[in-house]
């Protein structure tokens, strides 16, 4: 939601969601515009398992992307993707192709530092703290390592990072009991929106997300 929120406006537009998952950003960003969702596992897919599907969804991957023509999308959300795959400057090579010359990127991706607060402040996962502070692997239990790079890394294929948020400041540390009160999320979201370009607390965000333009 945090992400949605810090989005640009997204009215008419033609979007591609790129490693779409359970299609739920698909979803809603499907409610003023047309999307086309595209997510290599199936079974994400399956589990997502819209009613009423108003995107359309395709299983594949960047052989995908080469199926669409020059200058097709309005804008292209990439969360939680580059992560896990080898071929990330490939991709973004592709995604240059197939946007539009005023068209962005939004990209959601793990901050180092927020992950090693994460495990140190609500998992209590001291082991694993050392492990990350001394350079070692950063694994997901769902997806296996993950390929934590910096924020400068994307600016390639003469795209140039014109925001960047935090997401899940605090969210992440606060216990899961907490999470169930009246009006906590909303409370919570008012609060991580009011810092999430702010340097400090930026730095310790579990999350960054970042709108890439064109040059």
């Amino acid at each position: 939601m945090c992400a949605w929120r810090q989005l640009p406006e997204l009215t008419g537009k033609k979007i591609l969601d790129f490693g779409s998952g359970f299609g739920i950003t698909a979803e809603y960003l499907s409610k003023n515009n047309d999307v086309t969702a595209v997510e290599l596992s199936n079974d994400m897919i399956e589990i997502g398992g819209k009613k009423n599907q108003s995107f359309e969804q395709i299983v594949g991957s960047i052989e995908t992307l080469k199926q669409f023509s020059d200058e097709n999308f309005d804008c292209i959300i990439c969360h939680n993707v580059f992560e896990y795959v080898e071929d990330r400057a490939i991709i973004l090579k592709e995604f240059a192709r197939v946007l539009k010359k005023d068209g962005f990127i939004s990209v959601v991706k793990h901050n180092k530092a927020g992950r090693i607060m994460q495990k140190a402040v609500f998992d209590y996962d001291i082991n694993a703290v050392k492990t990350l502070l001394n350079g070692g692997k950063n694994i997901s239990r769902n997806f296996g390592e993950i390929k934590v790079y910096e924020d400068e890394e994307l600016e390639v294929e003469d795209f140039k990072i014109a925001k960047l948020y935090g997401i899940c400041t605090f969210y992440g540390l606060q216990d899961n009991k907490i999470k169930y009160q009246k009006d906590w999320l909303e409370t919570m979201l008012d609060i991580e929106l009011s810092v999430s370009e702010s340097d400090e607390f930026r730095g310790i965000a579990f999350f960054h997300h970042l709108i890439l333009r064109k040059e």
